[in-house]
């Protein structure tokens, strides 16, 4: 298998994850730092979102993420930068009144999700096609919505990474592709076993994959102990793969990981697979990113 497959590094999510592990990232100093260090084990891609540096909680501050990006950007690091547009699509019915969400600053408009990127123009930024029961919420990304980011991502010329969570997620995905709204050739990110969308298994892996246009770069993940069987599984079925903390907290059972060293264990199954890992510009060759940074 003489090809060369990209990791990505996604640094540290906005999952309640920053009490269980020491090693999850939460300042923008540190989460760059955290994905400029998964470069260097070869990451080459690094999907960044924020947290709020006093709290932990997940953040769609600007000023965050435009530091985490100059900081990345300063350094000697040339890896591609991911930059999310998943939050502000959380809804959780008030009991009172199920029409009100219990948290109102969890749902935006999606020019508001999308302005950081606008602003900081990343090469690459993800576009979650889906909408499902994630965990306790509910993650809304209606047809509507997914068009006018859809729309602004196009205008800026960054390549959006279509994260779909489940089959129907990849027809809808299909759908804006052939409504123009996508420019070719596509990249897919498939993610599996999150509560409750499609299981992280081999069957479900190979049925997606045969669902993708034919000319899509994709990649796909697994969550918690099924992080790196599903690097394997992805690899041998010709895709790219995501690591990191925002999916996965431990090395091996009771062993915490930094990202950096789940990077360096999936990079260790590519190669014993008789693959190469992909550099960023390799990436960036391979996805056909206008490369910014």
């Amino acid at each position: 298998m003489s090809r060369s497959v990209i990791i990505t590094c996604a640094v540290t999510g906005g999952g309640d994850t920053v009490g269980k592990s020491d090693k999850v990232p939460v300042t923008p100093e540190q989460i760059a730092n955290s994905a400029i260090e998964a470069g260097k084990a070869g990451a080459a891609i690094c999907h960044c979102h924020v947290r709020d540096p006093e709290t932990g909680a997940p953040s769609m501050r600007k000023d965050l993420y435009a530091e985490v990006a100059q900081r990345i950007r300063d350094s000697d690091s040339n890896i591609v930068i991911n930059l999310t547009t998943g939050p502000g699509a959380g809804f959780i019915p008030s009991d009172d009144n199920p029409a009100v969400n219990k948290n109102p600053g969890a749902f935006k408009k999606p020019e508001e999700r999308t302005a950081h990127v606008e602003e900081l123009l990343p090469e690459v930024c993800s576009l979650d096609v889906a909408t499902l029961n994630f965990g306790e919420r509910a993650f809304v990304n209606v047809p509507q919505h997914l068009a006018v980011m859809a729309e602004r991502i196009r205008a800026v010329g960054i390549k959006p990474e279509l994260e779909v969570f489940d089959a129907g997620h990849l027809r809808l995905a299909r759908k804006l592709i052939d409504d123009g709204l996508i420019d070719a050739p596509p990249m897919f990110q498939l993610c599996l076993g999150i509560p409750w969308g499609a299981p992280a298994d081999p069957e479900t892996v190979a049925y997606m994959k045969n669902m993708l246009p034919k000319d899509a770069n994709w990649a796909g993940f697994g969550i918690s102990r099924l992080q790196m069987p599903m690097v394997a599984e992805i690899v041998n079925l010709g895709g790219h793969v995501r690591v990191g903390l925002e999916d996965n907290l431990y090395l091996e059972k009771g062993v915490l990981a930094t990202n950096a060293q789940l990077v360096e264990k999936a990079a260790g199954i590519i190669a014993m697979m008789g693959a190469n890992v992909a550099s960023p510009d390799e990436a960036r060759q391979i996805l056909g990113l206008r490369g910014t940074q």
